[in-house]
């Protein structure tokens, strides 16, 4: 069987799968997996839809993951066509999806095709986890897949996640690892009162910006060899009823801390109790672990994924912990080297995303590659 990755893309970003929503998707891909000797499993729960496909029982088990979900399109007055109409312009094709990641489910799926038409007795075993889940809460996606699998001591040993990740040419840069993501809600609590009269009130503004300035200058930790510095950033701050007579009786603060395996969830949470407290501050707060990080070190799969983007294109590829989160952080659970890799990004979750046909005719071959460095000695 030969994928046409073009086709297949198109056929992918007709379907209206906006987060949860699958639209079929995963059907499709269903249909063409089973004939090349997959045993397909759909994994559902609340809605979202995700599928857990492998091909082979012996290890190395190498899995490529990606979501078959797309964010909304924004006004779609503003597209040059509809969103999920896919329309080809100059060599380029653009839609809803057309660079996260619909380009990178039909590539995997075509490199699969062309690998098993080579290599029909290949060692090891190959799988797909696809999911409509990840651009949105990601609770009922990858995560769920992850832990039925750890449920039955399952794990790939490999893993390559489509996320796009190349920024000028195609194979520039791949991810080998995440930083973290910690956020928190904390609300400074003050006593409103007229601004003419501050004896009798407490204005938490005030209370806070000694603290807020120190934690700005904070040097969290300085990155090792893999990942930048931890990085804290506040997002939101609301205060006040909108009258310019009233001291605020409190203030709302959202803040998030991108943070490198040099942190921990712990001694961020430690270190910033420690710098309210140290100024005196009234609060409450409430923390929320959106992800840990992960990092996969130079060894197997990183070096496959490089040989193979070098063989196909001629490029020395990046290593890059940069960006925000991504399922990798999941998979990470199970499986002991994830690298993500896929389509260039300039386009991703904007208006007019889109994809240039070269890089469809690339991808599939890179990623074929990567199948060959890994299973086929």
């Amino acid at each position: 069987m030969e994928i046409n990755t073009l086709e297949l893309t198109q056929q992918l970003i007709a379907r209206r799968s906006v987060t949860p929503d699958d639209a079929g998707c995963i059907d499709t891909l269903i249909a063409i997996l089973e004939p090349l000797g997959f045993k397909c499993e759909k994994i559902s729960a609340n809605g979202v839809d995700n599928l857990w496909a492998r091909r082979g029982t012996q290890a190395p088990l190498v899995c490529f993951a990606g979501h078959t979900d797309v964010v909304p399109t924004g006004p779609i007055e503003h597209w040059m066509n509809d969103p999920f109409t896919p329309a080809i312009k100059d060599g380029v094709l653009y839609g809803r999806g057309a660079s996260d990641m619909k380009s990178s489910l039909a590539a995997f799926v075509a490199a699969i095709a062309g690998f098993v038409k080579e290599h029909p007795n290949h060692a090891g075993s190959i799988a797909v986890l696809f999911t409509s889940d990840e651009e949105g809460p990601a609770v009922d996606g990858t995560v769920r897949v992850v832990e039925a699998l750890a449920r039955r001591g399952e794990s790939p040993d490999y893993c390559i996640v489509g996320e796009p990740t190349s920024v000028s040419k195609l194979g520039d840069m791949i991810k080998n690892g995440r930083r973290g993501s910690l956020s928190a809600n904390l609300v400074v609590k003050g006593v409103q009162g007229h601004v003419a009269y501050p004896h009798l009130a407490k204005n938490p503004i005030h209370d806070i910006a000694a603290a807020i300035a120190e934690m700005a200058q904070t040097e969290w930790d300085r990155g090792n060899e893999y990942f930048p510095p931890t990085t804290w950033q506040i997002s939101n701050f609301n205060a006040g009823t909108g009258a310019n007579n009233v001291i605020p009786g409190t203030a709302h603060i959202k803040f998030n801390f991108r943070f490198a395996t040099a942190s921990t969830v712990e001694s961020l949470q430690t270190r910033v109790i420690g710098i309210l407290d140290k100024h005196g501050v009234p609060y409450d707060i409430e923390w929320r672990y959106d992800g840990r990080p992960y990092l996969t070190k130079k060894g197997d799969l990183v070096d496959a994924v490089a040989r193979a983007i070098k063989k196909v294109t001629g490029i020395d590829t990046e290593l890059s912990t940069t960006g925000g989160t991504s399922d990798g952080r999941f998979i990470a659970d199970i499986c002991p080297q994830v690298v993500e890799f896929g389509p260039t990004n300039a386009t991703i979750h904007k208006i007019n995303e889109c994809i240039r046909l070269e890089e469809l005719e690339t991808l599939p071959k890179i990623y074929q590659q990567i199948l060959v460095n890994l299973l086929v000695r």
